[in-house]
């Protein structure tokens, strides 16, 4: 396997966004952990937040998994009393996902420490700095979106 200076740049980025996603992660489950969630529930849960009413699919694709995958995830959060899911199918017959009062409240929590772990991430970075970055890995994202 080739190290960073045997790397092209475009590559090389590739595997250091690929790296401070794999941190990243890692830093939130343990900042989520003493909540009882992992990122996928707490990812899960903020879409549910941001987004009332969206469906399991949509909220398969913004969680990064697969349908099936957010179905048990579902089903979980359920069983903690987190979500609840309405009797009436909707479209396509998926039923309405609602979050409890519990759930926002540990919504919130989550928020806070997900916050503190994106400021650490960022803390090197001033605000035009952060803003660049932003901007540019939105272009490299549109990019690869461009044949969808």
């Amino acid at each position: 396997m080739t190290r960073g200076s045997d790397r092209m740049p475009a590559e090389e980025l590739g595997v250091l966004i690929k790296s401070a996603q794999a941190v990243l992660n890692q830093r939130m489950d343990e900042a989520l952990r003493p909540l009882g969630l992992t990122v996928s529930q707490y990812a899960c849960l903020q879409n549910l937040l941001d987004e009332p009413g969206i469906t399991g699919s949509e909220l398969a694709r913004r969680t990064f998994v697969s349908r099936q995958s957010a179905n048990v995830l579902l089903q979980g959060l359920e069983r903690r009393g987190l979500i609840e899911r309405s009797d009436d199918p909707g479209p396509r017959r998926e039923r309405a996902i609602a979050l409890t009062a519990e759930a926002k409240q540990l919504v919130a929590t989550a928020r806070d420490e997900v916050a503190a772990v994106v400021t650490r991430m960022t803390a090197p970075l001033d605000g035009a700095r952060l803003r660049t970055l932003l901007s540019e890995l939105a272009a490299c994202r549109d990019a690869l979106l461009q044949n969808d």
